[in-house]
This record gives structure tokens, sequence and C-alpha cells, in this order.
């Protein structure tokens, strides 16, 4: 992925990670009639008036910002759910409760572009705050207990949650490694006696959705 804004903070940067996420499908309620629409990722439609229908989340919003649907929030959405998933995650103090893998981006998305089709929003997006910072926490405790293995399991965890450790995990491995096997890391920052290091200058292909 291009773009990375400093590969020693993320893997990738937020509007990375919420890119991805813009793939998810979701269920959509369109207010005209519209032939099927034909992408790289697949097919979707025809649209019927009031006769829901699946499609990414990239074409709901942008639907939606047309005045052209209304979003259908995921069930994990409502109060109801959410409010089962923070207690569970302040209950279980070494593990994670499932949710969908983009559920900060979806919601964020979500939040910012549908609104008025979210009922009692306002408690919705304060319960995905709590159940994203209670976990954050859960994540740097989990963390603290870090030793030298070959791999680290940690269920359930969202993107951005895997963004945010996943640079540490590795630095902290290699250097476990290192410790471990001085002899059998390279040094990567000093090219052999007698040659030289030579750019590779090659173009990159183009990004495509």
């Amino acid at each position: 992925m291009a773009g990375q804004s400093d590969p020693h903070i993320s893997l990738f940067s937020a509007e990375e990670v919420e890119f991805m996420a813009e793939d998810e499908l979701i269920e959509i309620v369109p207010n005209m009639r519209m032939d099927p629409l034909n992408f790289i990722c697949g097919d979707f439609g025809p649209f019927l008036p009031q006769i829901a229908t699946q499609v990414p989340l990239w074409l709901a919003v942008a639907l939606k910002k047309r005045g052209k649907c209304a979003i259908r929030p995921p069930q994990w959405m409502s109060v109801e759910n959410l409010t089962r998933v923070l207690e569970g995650e302040r209950d279980t103090q070494g593990a994670f409760q499932a949710l969908p893998f983009h559920y900060v981006e979806i919601s964020r998305l979500l939040f910012d572009h549908a609104r008025d089709d979210i009922p009692d929003m306002y408690m919705v997006r304060s319960l995905v705050e709590d159940i994203r910072d209670v976990r954050i926490h859960k994540v740097e405790t989990s963390l603290e207990k870090f030793s030298g293995t070959s791999a680290v399991k940690i269920p359930n965890l969202s993107a951005m949650e895997v963004n945010i450790i996943r640079p540490f995990v590795g630095r902290a491995l290699q250097a476990f490694y290192k410790h471990d096997n001085p002899e059998k890391i390279p040094d990567v920052d000093r090219a052999p006696s007698g040659h030289t290091r030579v750019a590779n200058n090659e173009p990159r292909r183009p990004l495509r959705r």
C-alpha cells in the first residue's frame, strides 16, 4: 500500500485501513429504480424502490450522498448488542468479544454519512467509543506480558487494533531473535565489502481497487 505516513508508527494509516473497510457489504434500501451496476469487484443490483439489497460500503455511501438510498446499519450496531459487547469486554480481561474486523471503520463511515439512518445514533457512537477504549487498554495490558515467543495469539482483534500492535510485535520478535542468534542477523544497513549497493529504480505498478 502506497503512502504510508510513518512506517515506525503504524503499518497503514487510518485512511488506508478505512479504504480497505469500504469493500465490506452493507444493506441499503433504494428509493429509485436503476439497472444493475457492473464493477471489477462484482455486480450489484438491480435497484428497486423499497427493496433492500447489499452493496459495498463505498457504493452505499456514494448513493446516500446523492439521496438515492437509506442505509440499514448492521445488527451489531444496535444499542442492545453494543451494550452486551461492552459488558463482555469489561468482564473478560484476557479475551476480546467477537466484532467485525472493520467495526471501527464501518461505524465511523456510517456516523459521518448516514447518521439519520442510525437509531439512537449518539448512544451507539458513545458505546462504540467505549468499546474501542476498553479494547485498546486490554491490548496494552496484553503487550505488557509479551515475551520472546515465535507467535503472538490474540483472537478477535480488529483491523485498527492489529494495525497498532503489529509494528511493535514485529520489532520485538526481531529483537528477541537477534539477541538469541546474533550471528544469524545480517547487517542490512551495510553493503558487503567490495560491492556497491545498487538502487532499484524500476517503476512501481499503479494501485487498483
